[in-house]
């Protein structure tokens, strides 16, 4: 992952409603949601929670896939596991196998 993709990754998490979507859709993992069930858990009207998914999917963060008529989203993990391992890539001088715990979060891959 580049600056610019961890920013624009940052800036889709970087608002209220998107945030709860996510963390709402880690917790669905590895089934994730229909539109509708999104809508209902988190109370947001379908025309404004589709921005927001259309911001999170944009970003990587999100997957779709269609069932008959209805859309469900779920998170893509890696993208995730792609932006962690950005943040911390530098860590301990760039050399990550000498952090302990920080080395196991982004599993020592370089």
């Amino acid at each position: 992952m580049d600056q610019e993709r961890a920013v624009e990754t940052f800036t889709a998490l970087a608002q209220d409603s998107r945030l709860a979507i996510y963390r709402l859709l880690v917790r669905e993992e590895p089934h994730g949601l229909p539109v509708g069930e999104i809508s209902r858990r988190l109370d947001i009207v379908p025309s404004t929670l589709s921005g927001h998914l259309g911001v999170l999917k944009r970003a990587g963060l999100l997957k779709s896939t269609r069932h008959q008529r209805e859309i469900h989203y779920a998170t893509n993990l890696s993208a995730m596991g792609d932006l962690v391992r950005f943040m911390l890539e530098d860590c301990c001088d760039g050399k990550v196998e000498n952090c302990g715990e920080i080395a196991s979060l982004i599993g020592n891959s370089r």
